[in-house]
């Protein structure tokens, strides 16, 4: 199976190294890692062409849907959100896996409502998903269940 391996994990210093680590992850385990930093780009268009031809190309996607800036990095948000379009299988991996109303409450600090349907993320992207708490090594074996 080809993973397309999603994540702000490429704005690491390291991010190379992480890369790295994750394909031979998915090798372990029998599966081909596809990571952003594979496309050879020099422009913004030519990196979101590179990543949506390797999303079309991976039977699944993992992605880090940890928090990045705030929230779920809106790039990998994107590419969830691409890959569920297209019908490919997708697990977000999370360090909590609390509920938003258990993370923030009822409402934010601005007043608007916090929703309520026991997810640790947006709706849209928990009913397209399977989320799992973990790190990346997990979802993989979560992928093979």
């Amino acid at each position: 199976m080809k993973i397309y391996i999603a994540g702000p994990d490429v704005f690491e210093k390291n991010a190379a190294e992480i890369g790295m680590k994750y394909k031979e992850i998915c090798s372990l385990y029998g599966h081909e890692g596809l990571y952003p930093l594979d496309n050879e780009c020099d422009s913004s268009n030519e990196i979101y062409l590179g990543n949506i031809a390797l999303i079309d190309s991976a039977d699944a996607v993992i992605a880090n849907g940890n928090e990045f800036r705030g929230e779920m990095d809106v790039g990998t948000a994107f590419e969830v959100g691409y890959a569920a379009a297209k019908g490919k299988k997708i697990v977000i991996y999370l360090d909590d896996t609390s509920s938003l109303v258990e993370k923030y409450g009822r409402e934010d600090d601005k007043g608007r409502l916090v929703e309520d349907f026991g997810h640790p993320l947006n709706l849209m992207l928990a009913e397209s998903s399977e989320i799992i708490k973990g790190g990346f090594r997990e979802a993989v074996i979560h992928l093979n269940k």
